[in-house]
């Protein structure tokens, strides 16, 4: 009988909402990661009224696209302008 060998965990393998909330904390709390300055008054959409309420939404968004783009090598900007909106 052959022996168990455990395999690499990649990104495929952790759902979606647990990978992002992971990821956006860990670049929370990472100093290469800067919030900008604009980020509480800038809309997410043209269809949008308001900024996003949530004081970590940057964050997530970037953990969001960071996932998409490493899921779908060569994702451009038109990629995620259709998948987020705007």
């Amino acid at each position: 009988m052959a022996e168990f060998e455990p395999r690499a965990i990649c990104v495929r393998d952790i759902s979606a909402d647990d990978f992002i909330k992971a990821y956006a904390e860990h670049l929370k709390n990472s100093d290469k990661f800067e919030l900008p300055v604009w980020a509480d008054t800038v809309k997410t959409s043209v269809a949008k009224e308001l900024a996003p309420y949530g004081e970590d939404w940057y964050y997530i968004r970037a953990a969001s696209i960071a996932r998409k783009v490493y899921l779908r090598p060569g994702t451009g900007v038109g990629g995620l302008q259709k998948w987020y909106g705007g």
